[in-house]
């Protein structure tokens, strides 16, 4: 905890006050526009590069749509594919339609002000971030997004804001998941590798990986320690200790149903997810389920939420479920709000195709 020093002319008076005092105080409290609220990843067009993040707080239902580009009088000029924050300091992926013009965007947590940005070669086509003490890394697909030969995470120093080591993960490393000094790294769906990369976050060492059945994706640790990770048309449940697979939970598919988006309840009890599909003119249909981590089977007869989402996340102080809609990628969506029973809740509007939620 950092406290403030005051000086006095006698040291001995000086330890005691000190001592006294330093013991009643706490941190100084944020500055800024963005202090406690709710933040929105919205991707946007891939070809128009006019991805953003807003902002509102809990109890309003209107939110700030492009705050990165309010706090600096320009636009991010990309996709924004995830936002996270530590300290003072928030961390933006923004990929850009154009090679060679994707970054690493920081800025300051509570005010959105831009603090310098990590380009190519060192991010490449970045998907998602988690922040680790005073690192972070992200997960990038490299620069052959046709075969995923290239992918890695890079690794960035979050005080001198450089990338200090490149991991290589091919296959399109895609999902992160941190737990007990372990970074569990996924693939992208379109990728060709069945298992689930371990990176030891102490020596940032690749270790053995874990052999999945499918495409790996890491959900989430629940409340007993124990690793989720979706396969395609089943969940697994993996012990962190012993990487050892001791549930499989098969997903109704169908064959034709595609499951995503999965995030865990607060209580870390529960798992929402969206089960979707395409019809012949590409409008997406589907529903969204949810289920115990106690659970022996997932029931599919009853949706929670009789829709599909383009984005899910659950606010670890509410609870609330908050779920992206996307009309089209030429318009502003939607962050729509649900109880954790799927009762309607209320919506925001926010940017144009809402996939990620950080809460603050």
């Amino acid at each position: 905890m950092k406290m403030k020093r005051q000086l006095a002319s006698s040291l001995a008076i000086a330890f005691s006050t000190l001592a006294i005092w330093s013991c009643n105080q706490s941190d100084p409290a944020p500055k800024g526009d963005y202090i406690s609220g709710v933040f929105v990843s919205n991707e946007g067009n891939f070809q128009d590069n006019n991805g953003g993040i807003s902002y509102f707080a809990r109890e309003s239902t209107t939110a700030d749509a492009d705050i990165f580009a309010a706090a600096n009088g320009t636009a991010l000029k990309g996709g924004v594919q995830d936002y996270a924050a530590s300290e003072e300091q928030g961390i933006i992926l923004v990929d850009n339609s154009v090679t060679g013009q994707d970054k690493v965007q920081f800025v300051h947590r509570y005010t959105f002000k831009d603090e310098g940005t990590i380009g190519a070669p060192d991010i490449e086509n970045p998907r998602e971030v988690v922040i680790v003490g005073r690192k972070a890394y992200v997960s990038c697909w490299g620069t052959d997004v046709d075969k995923y030969s290239t992918g890695y995470i890079a690794v960035i120093d979050l005080t001198t804001k450089k990338v200090t080591k490149k991991i290589n993960v091919s296959d399109g490393p895609e999902n992160l998941t941190y737990a007990n000094a372990k970074l569990y790294v996924g693939t992208t769906q379109w990728g060709v590798g069945n298992k689930l990369a371990i990176i030891n976050t102490n020596s940032d060492e690749a270790t053995s990986p874990i052999a999945t059945p499918g495409i790996a994706n890491p959900v989430g640790i629940d409340a007993n320690g124990k690793l989720w990770v979706n396969v395609g048309d089943k969940m697994l449940r993996i012990n962190t200790e012993t990487n050892a697979t001791e549930a499989t939970l098969p997903i109704a598919t169908g064959g034709t149903k595609t499951a995503g988006n999965f995030t865990l309840s607060n209580d870390l009890k529960s798992i929402f997810f969206v089960l979707s599909w395409y019809d012949s003119a590409f409008k997406e249909h589907g529903a969204t389920y949810k289920f115990s981590i106690s659970d022996t089977q997932i029931a599919m007869v009853t949706p929670l939420i009789p829709r599909p989402f383009y984005g899910l996340a659950v606010d670890p102080s509410q609870g609330l479920l908050y779920a992206g809609v996307s009309p089209s990628y030429k318009q502003a969506g939607y962050a729509v709000r649900y109880r954790a029973d799927g009762s309607l809740v209320d919506s925001v509007k926010v940017g144009i195709a809402p996939s990620g939620f950080f809460f603050q």
